[in-house]
């Protein structure tokens, strides 16, 4: 078996090699030599006026959001826990809603709870609301956006002063609009 491996992976690597040939290692410089996938943000993420979101079907909400963005609001799923990439955002901005860009939080009211996902102490006014939450065994309370009634995460009364509430969210349920 580990002969097999060692020659699937020697294979792998070969193959790959030939690929790249053609350029010697002294002629590629360091940012040639990064590999990396990015995901284009829209630049302008803002509410589609026209749009009743509380109408949607799923197959449009699957229309609109990646399959995770769709587990995580549509299905009330989680990301993994410290995977999110809002979790260490420190700039200045507001967190909108990824369905429907509501504004949900602001930053001022973000902290590190070291629980791994986003933290905030407070929410922006009626655009979060609170849903009871008996699902898994737990009682617990989720937080929904008000417009889209998308899943964000859930609320817990550990938090920081002043409200002493910890709003715990999924980064792939925001979107961060950065404020200068």
């Amino acid at each position: 078996m580990k002969i097999t491996l060692t020659i699937l992976f020697a294979f792998f690597l070969f193959s790959c090699s030939q690929s790249v040939s053609n350029v010697s290692k002294n002629e590629m410089n360091e940012e040639q030599a990064k590999v990396s996938i990015s995901v284009e943000e829209p630049i302008n993420f803002e509410r589609d006026t026209t749009k009743d979101y509380s109408q949607l079907s799923n197959e449009d909400w699957k229309g609109i959001l990646t399959s995770m963005e769709y587990y995580i609001l549509r299905e009330k799923g989680t990301e993994r826990a410290f995977t999110g990439e809002y979790v260490n955002n420190k700039k200045r901005g507001v967190y909108v809603c990824k369905g429907c860009a509501t504004p949900l939080f602001r930053s001022n009211t973000k902290f590190k709870s070291g629980t791994g996902w986003p933290s905030f102490y407070d929410k922006i006014e009626s655009n979060v609301l609170s849903v009871p939450d008996n699902s898994h065994g737990m009682q617990r309370t989720e937080v929904v956006c008000g417009v889209c009634k998308g899943h964000q995460g859930h609320v817990f009364v550990d938090g920081p002063e002043p409200t002493g509430l910890r709003y715990c969210i999924n980064s792939k349920s925001l979107y961060f609009v950065p404020q200068e």
